[in-house]
């Protein structure tokens, strides 16, 4: 199986901004131990801009594009040193790529992003993408990392998209302020009641809500590649999900 696994900020990080270390040394293991049961898989990543936030001692997300670009090239590396040094410990190689929303738009671009994929999947590596918030000047031109990881699976053919984030699901009303919310476990069709489900953005760290992982859903289910929303906070969950147990939201692909 071929699972694309993105990961939001408020699951990689404490609400400082500072890394959360037990939850990604815990990512690290279920993903290496996936790759060693066979299955090909691509991590998208948040928490450049909100581990930068906490290593730069600011106390909240910036509004201003070069403060953001500043957080996000502290943050970057930090990040991409803890999972090279996690995976490795599990004899598993990760090479990082990142995009702007002209590297999708363009056909050229596009196509050696999809070549690297690819060569990268072949060679064995664990592909890590984030949209390259160093570089980019609107509020991410791709708009956020459910987005991406949607054109991620559809790039490589996924067979599944999981979206770790920090609720279980899909509700029919926001839990945080609803006790009543139940959990919907199984979406065959994306209708306008169920995008007005969707609140607004998540946590202060990051970019994502409801909206865009449903977005994202529309994307990849059009093409016919499940999707599912669940809890980041244990990443042992993962297993459940790639052995099709009723976890989370799964959105159905249209076959």
């Amino acid at each position: 199986m071929r699972i694309v696994v993105k990961v939001g900020t408020s699951t990689l990080a404490h609400a400082t901004g500072n890394l959360n270390i037990r939850r990604v040394e815990g990512l690290c293991k279920v993903l290496s131990d996936l790759k060693n049961a066979g299955h090909e898989v691509v991590l998208v990543s948040s928490g450049a801009i909100g581990m930068g936030i906490g290593k730069l001692g600011l106390r909240e997300r910036p509004a201003d594009i070069p403060t953001k670009q500043a957080a996000a090239a502290v943050g970057q590396c930090e990040l991409m040193y803890t999972y090279d040094k996690l995976f490795s410990e599990y004899h598993h190689t990760v090479g990082q790529i990142l995009l702007t929303g002209s590297d999708i738009q363009d056909a050229t671009r596009r196509e050696n992003f999809h070549n690297t994929l690819f060569r990268l999947l072949a060679l064995g590596a664990l592909p890590i993408i984030n949209e390259n918030d160093t570089v980019a000047t609107d509020e991410i031109v791709i708009g956020d990392n459910d987005t991406l990881a949607a054109v991620v699976a559809q790039s490589v053919s996924a067979d599944l998209l999981i979206l770790l984030t920090d609720i279980d699901g899909l509700y029919t009303a926001d839990p945080k302020a609803d006790a009543s919310a139940a959990l919907i476990h199984t979406v065959t069709e994306i209708t306008p009641e169920l995008l007005s489900l969707a609140g607004g953005s998540g946590s202060s760290l990051g970019t994502g809500g409801m909206a865009t992982k449903l977005r994202a859903a529309q994307t990849v289910c059009a093409v016919g590649i499940d999707m599912v929303i669940a809890n980041g906070t244990e990443p042992e969950i993962l297993y459940r999900i790639v052995d099709g147990e009723p976890v989370g939201t799964r959105f159905i692909g249209r076959k």
